[in-house]
């Protein structure tokens, strides 16, 4: 069996400034798979052109090859000079390549990859707090997500501009958004916080030691996720598990981090980090040093939690996974046949491949970007 053709499918949600991007894979069998590419607003043109190029390489190679595919990546397509936007195309493919192969094999992907750890996959809301100000906006969004049969929410509301020092009045903010949060869900409702990267270490341990007594699963990304001292500094001082990995890419991007003890738990992402086998083995060098994983997708809730589903299943050290609610009623225009969780948790499927398939009229119907490369503030604004 050879592979035919690669297509790509932009898509316009019309929501979050997003961008899906999906890959059609076809073959000599009458076989096809899907995928999907992680997306960035301004840089979505140059993922489906990563996809486009990797993709007449990809030509004429066996769908089984998976391996060989991805280090051929690395070292012959890359010559070792690896980009976000190439890591991308290259998961999207590699998920196609495995939805191939399970329908050949007539097998979901889990089997392929040493057969199911758990027969059921938890997961985490998030969201549901898109549009909240206060805390008592948090705090009633809360309830409602909680109502629906979340025991897991994650919330960012460190306010914006990104920027790496932020004042008192913010930190003030997220502490009481945090407190009116776990008054109105009680005691067993497991909240994750995401910090996104945003906080010098001073200001993460200060806002960390402060959100202690409130008992949160996480502390996600309280710095940037290249600067390994900084997560290892914060990670020592609070106690509270610390959470990275979601913008780092492949194998090699995880070993300082596991060898410098600096995160409890890594959220990888199956559409960027280099795709399921790849994340499967970063899995288990967490596994080896006694980290969980709990798999980021602030992607759609179509393939991409598919695959996601299918590489978690496989995971002695996987605790949940990410849902995101906003995304879910677009994705039952193009796939209605979408994993959904039901009290929190998602039954495997039994389905040969990854399980789905796209509507490929409603992927035309849909085609398009959303609004281009977010604006760059003026210094006017910076204080």
């Amino acid at each position: 069996m050879k592979i035919t053709s690669i297509k790509s499918y932009s898509i316009d949600p019309g929501f979050r400034n997003r961008t899906w991007l999906f890959v059609k894979v076809e073959t000599d069998a009458g076989l096809h798979g899907w995928g999907e590419a992680y997306t960035l607003r301004g840089r979505d043109l140059a993922i489906e052109g990563a996809v486009a190029e990797l993709g007449a390489a990809t030509v004429g190679r066996s769908p089984f090859d998976i391996k060989h595919f991805t280090q051929g990546v690395n070292d012959d397509f890359a010559q070792r000079r690896h980009s976000f936007e190439l890591y991308c195309a290259q998961s999207a493919i590699e998920h196609a390549m495995w939805d191939i192969v399970g329908k050949a094999c007539g097998q979901p992907v889990y089997n392929l990859l040493g057969g199911a750890y758990r027969r059921r996959i938890r997961v985490y809301a998030n969201g549901w707090s898109d549009d909240c100000k206060t805390p008592a906006d948090y705090a009633d969004a809360a309830r409602r997500v909680v109502d629906r049969g979340y025991a897991a929410i994650k919330l960012s509301p460190i306010p914006g501009p990104w920027r790496t020092h932020v004042p008192r009045a913010h930190e003030d903010h997220v502490i009481a958004v945090v407190a009116a949060v776990r008054e109105a869900v009680g005691p067993n409702v497991e909240i994750l916080f995401d910090a996104l990267r945003r906080l010098a270490p001073y200001s993460a341990i200060r806002m960390g030691k402060a959100m202690e007594p409130f008992r949160l699963y996480w502390y996600e990304e309280p710095c940037p996720a290249d600067h390994i001292g900084a997560l290892a500094e914060v990670r020592d001082a609070v106690a509270i598990p610390i959470v990275s990995g979601e913008t780092l890419y492949g194998k090699p991007a995880f070993r300082e981090l596991f060898e410098r003890r600096a995160v409890d738990i890594i959220n990888p992402d199956v559409c960027n980090v280099g795709g399921i086998l790849e994340m499967k083995e970063i899995a288990a060098m967490a596994e080896a040093h006694a980290v969980g994983v709990s798999p980021h997708n602030f992607n759609s809730t179509t393939l991409a939690l598919a695959a996601t589903v299918h590489a978690s299943a496989t995971m002695p050290n996987f605790l949940l996974t990410e849902y995101y609610l906003p995304f879910v009623e677009f994705g039952d225009r193009i796939c209605p046949a979408q994993l959904r969780p039901v009290d929190g948790y998602i039954e495997l499927p039994d389905t040969p491949g990854l399980g789905l398939d796209l509507d490929e009229q409603a992927l035309a119907r849909y085609a398009g970007r959303a609004a281009g490369a977010p604006a760059l503030r003026q210094p006017i604004h910076e204080s």
